[in-house]
C-alpha cells in the first residue's frame, strides 16, 4: 500500500487539501497529516479541523511565525525528522507557502516523491514571496497537479517534462461544493452582522506587498471609502492580524468600512456567497468568488488566477483609489453568467488516481 504524507500549514492549505484528506480517510489509505504550525496557533486549527470534519494531524511542527528564512528553515529541519521516521512514498504539498516549499525540499532531499497540488500558477511577479515558492516547488516535484490548461502551459514553458504534469481541476471547487450547503444552512452570520443578501460588499486585504506599504494600503482604504460613498452599502472587512497591526502603525483612517474579527471558514464562505461584490488581494478568494458567481475586484496589479479574468468574473484594480472605484462600477454591471474554469469538483479523485496508478507501496 502506498504511504502518503499530507503537509499543511495555513488555513487555505487545509481548505484545499480537505477533499483529498476526506478521500484518504474514507478509502482506507495509509497516510498521515503533518501540520507545520505556520501563522496560526495549533489550538485554533484543532477547532478548524473539527468544523470541517477532518481528522486531527498526527504531527504538529509548531514553527510559528517568523521571517521567510526562519519559517522555511524550521519546517525543513523538523519535517525531515518526521519523514525519516515515517518513510512515506509520497509527500503532497499545496499551493505556495513556506510550508509548501520546505515540505517539498525536505522530501526530495530524502529521495521521497513530491506531489504539488495546484501546480503551475504564475503571477510573473518575482517580488511576491509566493511566486518564488511556487516556481521552486514545481521544479522539485515529481507529480504536478495543474488546476487548468493555462497552468500546464506555464509549466511546459519552463521546460518541465509533460509526463509529470496532470491537469486535474482545482481542489478549491471540491471544497466549495463540499461545504457551501453546510455554510448556507448555518446562515446566522448575516443575522449577526445585520446584513441582507446581495446588499453588502466583502473585503479581504492581507498580502505583504499591500499591507506593508503605507502608500498602497492607504490607497486601498481611500478607494473603499469612495466605493462606500457612491453605493451606500456596508463594506465588511474581516481583518487579518497583520493588516490590523499595520493600520495602527501607519495611523491609517478607515471610513465607510466595518471591521470585524477573522471568521470561521464556513461563516466566511456564507458571506462570500451572499455578497454583492468582493474586493480582495487573496488568490483563493478570487477563485471562490468565481465559483460562487460573485463579481470580484482584485486589489493587485497582477494575478496568478488569470482564468478568473478571462471568463469575466474578476478584474484587476491595483491600489489607486480612482481605479478601485472605476473597476467596482465595471464589475457591478456585468451579468453573473460566466463559466467556472476550475473544474467539476472531482480534482481530488483525479489526484489520488494518478498516485495509485504510478506508485506502489
Amino acid at each position: 500500500m502506498v504511504k502518503i504524507s499530507v503537509i499543511i500549514g495555513t488555513r487555505p492549505e487545509i481548505i484545499k487539501m480537505a477533499p483529498i484528506i476526506e478521500k484518504l480517510e474514507r478509502g482506507n489509505y495509509e497516510y498521515f497529516i503533518l501540520h507545520s504550525g505556520q501563522h496560526y496557533s495549533y489550538e485554533m486549527d484543532r477547532i478548524f479541523f473539527k468544523r470541517l470534519k477532518l481528522p486531527q494531524p498526527k504531527y504538529n511542527l509548531n514553527v510559528g511565525s517568523g521571517s521567510h528564512a526562519e519559517e522555511t528553515a524550521r519546517i525543513l529541519v523538523r519535517a525531515e525528522k518526521i519523514f525519516k521516521i515515517e518513510k512515506p512514498d509520497i509527500v503532497l504539498v499545496q499551493g505556495d507557502t513556506n510550508t509548501t516549499l520546505a515540505g517539498a525540499l525536505a522530501a526530495v532531499k530524502l529521495l521521497i516523491k513530491v506531489g504539488h497540488v495546484e501546480a503551475g500558477l504564475r503571477s510573473f511577479n518575482r517580488e511576491m514571496p509566493e511566486e518564488i515558492n511556487r516556481i521552486l516547488t514545481d521544479h522539485l516535484s515529481d507529480y504536478l497537479f495543474a488546476p487548468t490548461n493555462k497552468a500546464k502551459e506555464n509549466l511546459l514553458n519552463e521546460g518541465i517534462d509533460e509526463h509529470k504534469i496532470h491537469v486535474t481541476g482545482n481542489t478549491i471547487v471540491d471544497a466549495v461544493y463540499r461545504n457551501i450547503n453546510i455554510a448556507l444552512k448555518m446562515g446566522n452570520i448575516l443575522d449577526k452582522l445585520n446584513l441582507k443578501k446581495n446588499n453588502y460588499f466583502l473585503v479581504t486585504i492581507h498580502r505583504q506587498e499591500n499591507v506593508d506599504r503605507r502608500d498602497r494600503f492607504s490607497g486601498i482604504l481611500e478607494g473603499l471609502k469612495m466605493v462606500s460613498k457612491e453605493y451606500h452599502l456596508p463594506i465588511i472587512y474581516p481583518i487579518h492580524p497583520r493588516a490590523k497591526k499595520r493600520i495602527n502603525e501607519f495611523r491609517l483612517k478607515l471610513e465607510g468600512i466595518i471591521l470585524i474579527d477573522p471568521l470561521d471558514y464556513l461563516d466566511f464562505l456564507n458571506l462570500e456567497a451572499n455578497a454583492r461584490l468582493i474586493l480582495t488581494d487573496s488568490g483563493g478568494v478570487q477563485e471562490e468568488a468565481c465559483i460562487l458567481r460573485v463579481p470580484c475586484v482584485t486589489l493587485r496589479y497582477d494575478t496568478e488566477r488569470p482564468e478568473t479574468i478571462d471568463v469575466g468574473a474578476n478584474i484587476l484594480a491595483g491600489t489607486k483609489p480612482e481605479s478601485i472605484l472605476e473597476k467596482t462600477r465595471v464589475m457591478l454591471e456585468r451579468p453573473r453568467t460566466w463559466d467556472n474554469p476550475f473544474g467539476d469538483g472531482k480534482a481530488s479523485e483525479r489526484i489520488l488516481k494518478v498516485i495509485n496508478e504510478n506508485l506502489k507501496g
